[in-house]
């Protein structure tokens, strides 16, 4: 059974900074594609930044780019989002995702994505 565990949410100042974190158990991490959803109130889901099996290959949103900064360790079977110079339009439910069978290309319109609950991240200005 795919586990993704969020954490690292919390309230914030823009310009701050944040780094979540996604523990996953349940499938082999080490040939997943992984990647970041967000969700804000009231707006549909938006893809945040993917990464490739072995951690060299990554993928961003433009709204987020030079901002974010997604990583992994297959050993520990974890991924991380590292956020930086946050801002109120970055306050969104962020969901860590197992893309299953996507590169990290098409993970944003991938339709077997398996989803973890999610940490919330606000912003405050």
């Amino acid at each position: 059974q795919v586990q993704l565990i969020e954490s690292g949410g919390g309230l914030v100042q823009a310009g701050d900074s944040l780094r979540l974190s996604c523990i996953a158990s349940g499938f082999i991490f080490s040939d997943a594609t992984m990647g970041w959803f967000r969700q804000a109130p009231g707006k549909g889901r938006e893809f945040v930044a993917a990464i490739g099996w072995s951690g060299v290959v990554t993928h961003y949103a433009d709204s987020v780019k030079g901002r974010f900064t997604i990583s992994r360790n297959n050993v520990k079977s974890a991924m991380w989002l590292q956020m930086d110079g946050l801002k109120p339009e970055d306050t969104a439910l962020y969901s860590c995702v197992f893309a299953k069978g996507a590169t990290v290309d098409t993970v944003a319109r991938n339709t077997e994505n398996v989803w973890g609950k999610g940490t919330l991240v606000t912003v405050s200005s």
